[in-house]
């Protein structure tokens, strides 16, 4: 499992890219379509997984939050949630589905806090706060804030339609104050989830050799990334939440953020 590390000195400004263990655990907030021209009622799954190993799912609690934020207003689909099971290539876990309505234009901030999940084989507790981006007609309007979470990744490129090739850049952010040096897992997903069979499809690619990648933000909470390949990405801070303790254990309170790249035509 993936080695996490709390109050990480921060060694540089700028990226750093290390190997750790693999199998990063990545709660999803996933939809295939990102970009839509009309008004639609969006199909999410919440599955918590390691996407880019196809790997070990895991069973979700009931989240504490699912919402989204468009033009600033929330819209509550904690009544919208259906459990459903995943199954992995390897296991089956307990995750949801959500339907998001997409009426109007602009940007909607899709918000999972889900109920920390006990890591048996670190005796900790984990809970990772994900923000997803879906947009209709292209009008940027949601994207470019923070949501005041207890910690979030703040994208400073629009999340909706990265260039394949390009560089993302985000500030991690806990109680609204920057983190300097927070350990960043990266991951693709390389098996994106089947919507109508709760399964994975083939995966697109193959898990980097050496572990995890991972990048460390600098001493203003910022960390860089060039995106190589098409597809969604995740980024996950690890352990900056301010809140550290569950029922007597560790608590790893993460930030995770997802973007979309596309090849350029």
């Amino acid at each position: 499992m993936t080695f996490r590390r709390f109050g990480f000195t921060a060694l540089c400004t700028a990226l750093l890219l290390t190997p750790l263990t693999a199998q990063a655990h990545f709660q999803l907030a996933y939809t295939p379509v990102v970009n839509h021209e009309k008004a639609a009622n969006v199909p999410v799954k919440l599955v918590f997984w390691h996407p880019f190993e196809n790997g070990h799912v895991m069973d979700m609690g009931e989240p504490q939050k699912v919402y989204a934020v468009h033009r600033g207003k929330e819209i509550d689909l904690k009544s919208s949630l259906k459990p459903i099971t995943f199954n992995g290539a390897s296991n089956k876990a307990a995750a949801y589905d959500i339907t998001l309505p997409v009426k109007r234009s602009g940007d909607y901030v899709l918000v999972v806090e889900p109920a920390p999940y006990y890591e048996e084989s670190e005796d900790i507790y984990i809970q990772q706060i994900t923000k997803s981006y879906i947009n209709k007609n292209e009008m940027p309007t949601d994207w470019m804030e923070p949501q005041g979470l207890a910690t979030e990744i703040l994208p400073l490129n629009r999340p909706t339609n990265i260039i394949a090739g390009s560089t993302f850049t985000g500030r991690v952010l806990s109680a609204g104050k920057p983190v300097a040096g927070a350990e960043i897992e990266i991951e693709y997903m390389a098996a994106e989830p089947d919507m109508a069979e709760n399964k994975p499809q083939e995966p697109t690619a193959s898990p980097m050799p050496g572990g995890a990648v991972v990048a460390i933000s600098d001493d203003n909470g910022y960390f860089s990334f060039g995106i190589p390949k098409a597809g969604f990405w995740g980024f996950a801070a690890l352990g900056v939440g301010p809140s550290k303790k569950h029922e007597g254990k560790e608590l790893s309170q993460d930030a995770v953020i997802w973007i979309r790249a596309f090849d350029m035509n």
